[in-house]
C-alpha cells in the first residue's frame, strides 16, 4: 500500500471516529429540532417516549444502528459499486431503510408528524449519496490510473448532470414522504433489472458483440500478458483517437468505440435528476446507458461512471444540505463513509478476475428482489417478499 493511500485512509479514519465522538446523538439546531419538537409525547405509535434511550438524530426511542455492522455493510456496498459500477447507493439505501430500521421508524410518523417523516426521508437520501460519493471518488481515481476511464464521456455526462443535481433537491426537499420515496425507489430498480436481463440474453449479447470482444481481450491481457511482465495494465487501457462535438472515438484493448457527446449530455441531465430524487449516485442508470446506448465494456464503464457520480453527488449534496437545509447523523454516516472507502479500495483489484456477465447477473438478482419488495411496501403497503 502506497504512502498516499495510507495518508488518505488515516484522514478518513480520523474524520469518521471524530464525528462519532463529537456528535453521536446530536442533530443540527434549527429546522430539524423544531420539527422533532412538534411530535406528540407518549408511548403510542408515532409518538416520542422521553424515557427511552436516544437514538438516530438524538430522538428518544429512535433506532440505534450498530456501528460495527454499519461499517461492514458499507464496506460491502463500496466493493459492490467499485466492482459493478452501480448498486452501491442501493445497498446503502437498503441498509438505511430496512436493516437499520429508519424506514419503518419514519413510517410511524406519517399520521402524527409528517414533517418528521419527510425529514428522515431526506436524511436517508443525502446519507446514501455521501456514502457513495466516498466510494466513487476513491475507486474512480484507481481506474483512472489504470487507464480505464473514458474522460470525454465522463465530462459530457457531468455537464448534463449539473442541472439535474440542482433542480431536483430544490423542488423536492421536504416534500417527499417515505412511502412515496420507497415506492419510486423500487420501481426504478425493477425497471433496470429488466433492462439488464435483456442485456444478458442472446439478442442483447449479440448487440454488444464489440463490448464483449474488448472485455475478453482485456481479461486475457490481464491474466496472461501482465502476469508474464510483457506489458502493464495501462497498455490495454483507453486511448482517444478522435474528439469532436458530434462524435468521440477511442480504443480499448485494441477495439474501436465511438459515442455522441450531445446524447451523453442529455442522458446526464435525466440520470442526475432521477438520482437526486432517489438519493443515489446514478450508477444503476449510468451503467446501462454506457453499456447499452454507448456500447462500451463494463471494465471501462465502472471507472467512468465513478467520476460522473462523484461530480453529480457533490452538486446534489450541496443542493440538499446548503440550499435546503437537509441534515444527517454525522456519527453514523462517518463510519459508513469509512467502510465505503475500504470497499472501494479493494474493488479495482478484484474486478478483473470476475467475468462481466456474472457481474450483471448479480446485479439483476439483487435488483429484482429489492425492486419488487420496495414497490409493494411503498405503493401498496404490503410486504410481498421477506
Amino acid at each position: 500500500m502506497s504512502r498516499s493511500v495510507i495518508l488518505i485512509f488515516t484522514i478518513v479514519t480520523i474524520f469518521a471516529f471524530s464525528m462519532v465522538l463529537i456528535s453521536p446523538c446530536v442533530v443540527e439546531a434549527g429546522k430539524a429540532e423544531e420539527i422533532i419538537a412538534k411530535t406528540p409525547i407518549g408511548t403510542g405509535k408515532g409518538e416520542i417516549d422521553p424515557t427511552k434511550p436516544t437514538g438516530y438524530f438524538g430522538i428518544p426511542g429512535a433506532p440505534r444502528p450498530n456501528l460495527i455492522f454499519a461499517f461492514l455493510w458499507a464496506m460491502l456496498a463500496g466493493w459492490t459499486t467499485g466492482t459493478i459500477g452501480a448498486f452501491g447507493a442501493i445497498f446503502a439505501a437498503i441498509g438505511h431503510m430496512t436493516l437499520f430500521g429508519l424506514g419503518p421508524y419514519a413510517r410511524t410518523f406519517k399520521d402524527t408528524n409528517l414533517a418528521l417523516n419527510k425529514l428522515i426521508t431526506d436524511s436517508i437520501r443525502v446519507s446514501n449519496q455521501l456514502m457513495l460519493g466516498t466510494a466513487a471518488a476513491t475507486y474512480s481515481i484507481n481506474y483512472l490510473r489504470l487507464k480505464r476511464v473514458v474522460v470525454p464521456l465522463a465530462v459530457a455526462l457531468i455537464l448534463g448532470g449539473v442541472g439535474g443535481g440542482i433542480l431536483i433537491p430544490v423542488l423536492t426537499a421536504g416534500r417527499i414522504s417515505f412511502a412515496a420515496y420507497q415506492g419510486w425507489f423500487g420501481l426504478f430498480i425493477f425497471a433496470i433489472a429488466f433492462l439488464l436481463i435483456w442485456e444478458t440474453s442472446p439478442p442483447g449479447m449479440k448487440y454488444k458483440k464489440a463490448a464483449k470482444a474488448a472485455s475478453e481481450a482485456f481479461v486475457k491481457g490481464v491474466k496472461e500478458r501482465v502476469s508474464k511482465g510483457e506489458i502493464s495494465e495501462g497498455d490495454l487501457g483507453v486511448k482517444l483517437t478522435k474528439v469532436g462535438l458530434g462524435k468521440v472515438e477511442f480504443e480499448f484493448s485494441a477495439v474501436n468505440f465511438k459515442f455522441n457527446p450531445i446524447l451523453a449530455v442529455g442522458a446526464g441531465l435525466l440520470i442526475a435528476a432521477i438520482s437526486a430524487f432517489l438519493g443515489v449516485g446514478g450508477g444503476f442508470l449510468y451503467v446501462p446507458f454506457m453499456t447499452s446506448a454507448v456500447g462500451i465494456p463494463m471494465y471501462v464503464v465502472t471507472g467512468t461512471s465513478g467520476f460522473v457520480m462523484t461530480a453529480a453527488m457533490v452538486v446534489s449534496i450541496f443542493s440538499f444540505m446548503v440550499l435546503k437545509g437537509v441534515v444527517v447523523h454525522w456519527g453514523f454516516v462517518g463510519i459508513e463513509m469509512l467502510g465505503m472507502f475500504v470497499g472501494a479500495m479493494i474493488a479495482p483489484r478484484t474486478q478483473k478476475y470476475i467475468p462481466e456477465i456474472w457481474l450483471k447477473r448479480l446485479f439483476v438478482v439483487l435488483a429484482l428482489y429489492v425492486g419488487l419488495r420496495y414497490v409493494g411496501l411503498g405503493f401498496f403497503g404490503q410486504r410481498w417478499l421477506p
